[in-house]
């Protein structure tokens, strides 16, 4: 719907009232009779033979092109304080939102012809698109007014002496109509001043005279100011004025329109009125959205900075726990299927540099051989419970039951720890505010191109994300890839809930609500196995998508709620609903937008406006990069992530969005794992 209006909107802005697009003398008349080049400027069609008719002498009719305008009300004004009448050639999609001018004009006595819909040059256009131009605009007339016309007067058209083959043809086939040229074209449109208008509108002696003026196109002051002195002076000189029937002596051909011709009509304008109102949105939309995506990177920067600065120099005076001093904690990994990373994962936990630690694997009901690898690989200090599956939720519960410690590390069976992992992930407990700790996830299979570019999202988006939201107090997500959990705030919250398909986020947002504080520790670092097809993409965060909406619905009395809660709930769930949800869904308006821009606008403009975007997105990129100690040659990727990883993302959103308002009831979707070896 938004490409079919604004591909209306791409014709209508053919339209261009600024003066001739082309020379009228071009082309040659040899088709054209030599009356009608001779003769007057009033030409009737159904007698294309027949010399035109001229102008009484002492009369002037009043003539204007190309509205209505922002100033044909002013020009209406002042033919109506000296009772003076005007004939109005209108652009039909000019009519749409101005139907009360036109209304106006019929009431006052003024006359109103064609001027084509969209104000293109006739002598050029196939015969088609002239009958299209021509009814078009007949039916917004019959919208406005509820009558049609029998006058028209193409657009780029001036004498009759220098009419054109070409456009002597195109008359010629439009029917019955009354051609209406001119006499005198006082080019207002080159805005020559007041007096100029008004002496180029003068006729020589006592002739009669059609004098062209344009009541839009452009600013029509100078017109307005020239027929407040023009109209008066031509009176006291004895001129009358007329519309084009009165000045032939015949009846207005007020002809009524019929109720189908209303109907076509207010449908046709309705549309263009629509794609007006899309164009000038969606440039709204386009400069806030922009304005918002460069807010939030700078927003991200300072933030992140912030949270970079503060972690260091708690780093620096933070004195190294005694060993001894350092509490146990429970590992629990909730695994199904997961026989291809189990052993990786079991065997990295393992090998942490931490004291006093239990690994407890909760095989949920696999069909394959995750519990018989993990029981096989002998390590002291791993147990494997096994369970009818039951869902990760049934899973986790299990192992924070199982666990023999209060600190509790939830890990995904496809992760891999670093050594020091459980140290960074712990010491951020140390605080007794906080309730949880979200570590820091990194691709693991980040060598093609789909692995690449989930890398850098994951750099960029989801780390930056989590300094900005620890910094705020606001923390949305503990992911289910690496988090430490106190066993109090689990407990608080009736631990993991089964609400959600985001069973982390949902964990999250209750723990937050409960008034415990959720920290992000940068260098807490695991592996994961990201999606490694599209296919697998795609379900993947059409299931964190589709979970987050859910546990921001579940959560969304914390909006009104104060404390802990309320940050959550003001800071983190409007963050969230700005720019995982409303934003995305948005973007392919914007996206289409800008291809409509390429095409009717400066591509220059677009092209740079683009690189600047895609600039500040590298900036972000390239800081982000550094906090996390990689390479920033992986960021060649980020244009074309910008052109076609970002689209699939928003189109999972937009699935999301849509199976969230049907109420579909999404199922669990399990990933296939390569396993780390493959990495």
């Amino acid at each position: 719907m938004v490409a079919v209006l604004l591909l209306v909107a791409a014709i209508l802005d053919g339209q261009d009232g600024e003066g001739p697009k082309r020379s009228v003398s071009t082309g040659g008349s040899d088709e054209v009779p030599a009356a009608v080049l001779s003769g007057g400027p009033i030409i009737d069609l159904t007698d294309p033979g027949a010399p035109g008719l001229r102008v009484p002498p002492k009369t002037i009719v009043l003539t204007f092109d190309d509205g209505p305008g922002p100033e044909t009300g002013r020009i209406l004004d002042v033919l109506d304080r000296y009772q003076v009448p005007g004939t109005f050639f209108v652009i039909g999609n000019a009519v749409a939102g101005r139907s009360g001018l036109l209304r106006r004009m019929a009431d006052g006595g003024h006359e109103i012809g064609v001027h084509t819909f969209t104000h293109p040059d006739l002598a050029a256009t196939p015969a088609w698109r002239t009958e299209l131009e021509i009814e078009q605009t007949q039916l917004a007339i019959a919208a406005a007014t509820g009558e049609v016309s029998d006058l028209i007067r193409p657009p780029f058209s001036s004498h009759p002496s220098v009419l054109t083959d070409d456009l002597w043809r195109a008359m010629t086939r439009v029917g019955n109509y009354r051609l209406v040229l001119t006499d005198l074209d006082t080019r207002d449109w080159a805005r020559p001043g007041p007096k100029a208008i008004a002496a180029a509108a003068t006729p020589e002696g006592s002739d009669g005279a059609v004098v062209m003026l344009h009541d839009a196109g452009g600013d029509r002051d100078q017109t307005v100011a020239a027929l407040d002195t023009y109209i008066p002076d031509m009176l006291a000189r004895g001129y009358t004025f007329a519309t084009v029937s009165e000045a032939m002596d015949v009846p207005p051909q007020r002809l009524e329109a019929s109720t189908g011709q209303r109907l076509r009509g207010q449908v046709t304008l309705a549309t263009v009125q629509l794609s007006d109102w899309l164009v000038t949105g969606l440039n709204v939309l386009f400069i806030a959205a922009g304005a918002l995506a460069v807010l939030r990177v700078l927003v991200l920067l300072l933030l992140a900075r912030r949270h970079d600065r503060g972690t260091r120099r708690a780093a620096r005076s933070a004195v190294p726990p005694d060993d001894a001093s350092l509490p146990g904690v429970t590992v629990v990994v909730p695994a199904y299927n997961e026989a291809a990373g189990i052993a990786a994962c079991v065997r990295s936990l393992a090998a942490c540099d931490y004291p006093a630690f239990e690994i407890v694997v909760v095989d949920d009901g696999s069909t394959d051989d995750t519990a018989e690898i993990a029981r096989s690989l002998g390590i002291a200090g791993v147990r494997v419970i096994t369970q009818v599956n039951g869902g990760k939720p049934s899973a986790l519960n299990t192992g924070i039951a199982a666990a023999s410690y209060d600190v509790l590390v939830l890990v995904d069976g496809d992760t891999v720890f670093e050594r020091d992992t459980l140290r960074a992930l712990v010491s951020a407990l140390e605080d007794e505010r906080v309730g949880a700790v979200s570590g820091n996830t990194k691709v693991g299979n980040r060598r093609g191109l789909l692995g690449r570019w989930q890398h850098v999202e994951y750099v960029i988006g989801f780390n930056l994300d989590r300094r900005m939201f620890d910094v705020l107090h606001c923390m949305p997500t503990v992911p289910g890839a690496i988090g430490a959990f106190r066993r109090r705030a689990l407990a608080d919250v009736g631990g993991v809930s089964d609400d959600t398909l985001a069973e982390d986020t949902d964990l999250t947002m209750a723990i937050c609500r409960a008034g415990w504080r959720v920290v992000y520790a940068p260098t807490a670092l695991a592996w994961t196995e990201a999606p490694a097809t599209l296919g697998q993409l795609w379900r993947q965060r059409y299931r964190w998508c589709y979970g987050t909406l859910q546990s921001m619905w579940k959560h969304r009395g914390a909006v009104l709620s104060r404390g802990a809660a309320g940050k959550l709930g003001r800071r983190g769930l409007s963050y969230l609903f700005l720019f995982q949800v409303l934003l995305p869904l948005l973007a392919p308006v914007i996206d289409v937008a800008a291809v409509y821009g390429l095409f009717t606008e400066d591509w220059r403009v677009i092209g740079l406006t683009w690189l600047a975007f895609l600039a500040v997105q590298f900036i972000g990129a390239a800081y982000a990069f550094r906090l996390d100690g990689e390479r920033l040659r992986a960021l060649w990727v980020l244009p074309l992530q910008q052109v076609v990883y970002r689209q699939v993302m928003y189109l999972v959103v937009i699935e999301s969005v849509a199976s969230a308002f049907y109420g579909i009831r999404l199922r669990w979707h399990k990933l296939q794992r390569a396993g780390a070896e493959n990495w």
